[in-house]
């Protein structure tokens, strides 16, 4: 089976060891994405604008990949308060309508205080 690593570019990649996404044969893997911004500016302050972000990334790196929001099959949101998930399931529901992926929902703790959501995919490429 065929490996290959896609980048952000970002320097945690680098610094802790990990990518952006992996594609492992016929899948791509796209790792906890948060709404990180250009030059570590500030996120956008809602929930629903750092979903946006998020996806973004996250749509970016599957069309490195050669693949689209089409091709996901599974999705993990992590908010860091229950009250961010309408909000967030909106911004996805934009971009997975076509897909509707299965997905699970978590309420954790994030590792900048900033954000208020992450969001990982997995996708199957269609033959």
């Amino acid at each position: 089976m065929q490996w290959r690593r896609i980048s952000s570019g970002s320097a945690w990649e680098e610094r802790y060891g990990y990518s952006r996404a992996v594609v492992a044969g016929e899948h791509v893997h796209v790792g906890g994405t948060a709404p990180q911004m250009p030059d570590d500016a500030d996120p956008p302050p809602g929930a629903y604008e750092q979903a946006r972000r998020c996806l973004e990334i996250v749509t970016e790196a599957l069309a490195q990949a050669g693949a689209t929001p089409a091709e996901v099959v599974r999705t993990r949101i992590f908010v860091t308060h229950r009250n961010h998930i309408a909000d967030v399931m909106r911004a996805h529901a934009e971009t997975f309508s076509e897909a509707r992926p299965a997905c699970t929902g978590l309420v954790v703790e994030l590792l900048d205080p900033r954000w208020l959501v992450e969001i990982e995919a997995d996708a199957v490429f269609r033959s």
